[in-house]
């Protein structure tokens, strides 16, 4: 079995405007560099639309009808200062939930041992009734619910690497222990959360923030995981391992100021295959983020999904 990649060609249809950096070109950057010759034997197939029983199960109905309500049928409307649509926007964003459902679908039925969904837009930062940060639908959080209602797995772990705090995941699994959000990402800088102090409902421990700070690089990034999101996977032991997959943490990236390189992407993937292997029999799915520095992007994709090809 070989690693499942989800994508679909709606991706490239949510339109942002000119000089908006969550672009269409982001998409075409990572299938461009997934066609190269070692990525053959990826296991190819299109997100399918997801369902609205899904996603009311992290963000409540009259949200999710609002966000149908301001699609434009021409153009482009701006529903918050960072977040835009177009006509097919609601449409990409089902696709995306879609993907990291069927992700689930195939990694827990043992169809494949993990999976890689290139989608767009993000998610990480929707919030529960709140789009923002360029996302409309919270796709890993979306995902760890759909595997626990679907699949019965207790423990849902969300490992989210993008330079800025998911804080929207942070807020919708606030108060809920069975699903554990770890996150590296630099601070002070948006969305303004992720302290270490925010550990959960009365300091549950489920919710765990490694924040770094501007110039640091992988050798920071490292001992970030390695004391503080590492050693709380271990006491948890997930049953299922999402990755939020962002990639603007990388040193060419124009929206932040961290100094990762592919190499630090390919190291934390190999770390978090051990924890699946370890506690959740491999089950581990990943789900792009952010990145926008295509050169920076490519080469991040590049190094993740590689890793993930050799398990």
């Amino acid at each position: 079995m070989l690693t499942r990649l989800y994508h679909h060609p709606i991706f490239a249809e949510h339109l942002t405007g000119a000089g908006h950096p969550e672009r269409p070109d982001r998409i075409a950057a990572v299938s461009q560099v997934l066609e190269d010759e070692c990525f053959h034997f990826l296991d190819r197939e299109k997100a399918p639309e997801g369902t609205l029983e899904a996603i009311y199960r992290c963000h409540p109905e009259g949200y999710v009808q609002a966000i149908a309500k301001v699609i434009p049928e021409e153009g482009l409307v701006r529903i918050e200062d960072d977040t835009v649509l177009s006509p097919k926007s609601f449409q990409a964003a089902m696709h995306g939930v879609g993907g990291a459902m069927a992700a689930v679908d195939a990694v827990v039925s043992g169809d494949a041992p993990n999976a890689f969904v290139a989608s767009r837009p993000p998610g990480h930062h929707a919030e529960t009734q709140t789009a923002m940060g360029f996302c409309l639908f919270n796709n890993a959080a979306i995902a760890a619910r759909h595997a626990q209602a679907k699949h019965g797995l207790e423990r849902v772990a969300i490992i989210d690497w993008d330079v800025h705090h998911g804080n929207g995941t942070q807020d919708i699994f606030w108060s809920d222990p069975s699903v554990m959000y770890c996150s590296t990402h630099e601070m002070p800088l948006y969305p303004g959360t992720g302290e270490k102090s925010e550990t959960g409902a009365n300091d549950a421990g489920n919710i765990v923030n490694a924040p770094l700070s501007a110039g640091d690089g992988g050798e920071a990034f490292r001992e970030a995981f390695t004391s503080r999101v590492l050693p709380a996977l271990e006491t948890f032991k997930p049953d299922l391992v999402i990755i939020s997959a962002g990639f603007d943490a990388h040193h060419r990236d124009p929206l932040a100021n961290l100094k990762l390189t592919e190499e630090d992407f390919d190291w934390a993937t190999g770390k978090l295959l051990d924890v699946a292997n370890r506690h959740a029999d491999d089950r581990l799915v990943s789900l792009l983020e952010g990145g926008y520095d295509l050169q920076g992007l490519a080469v991040s994709v590049r190094a993740h999904v590689k890793r993930l090809l050799e398990g």
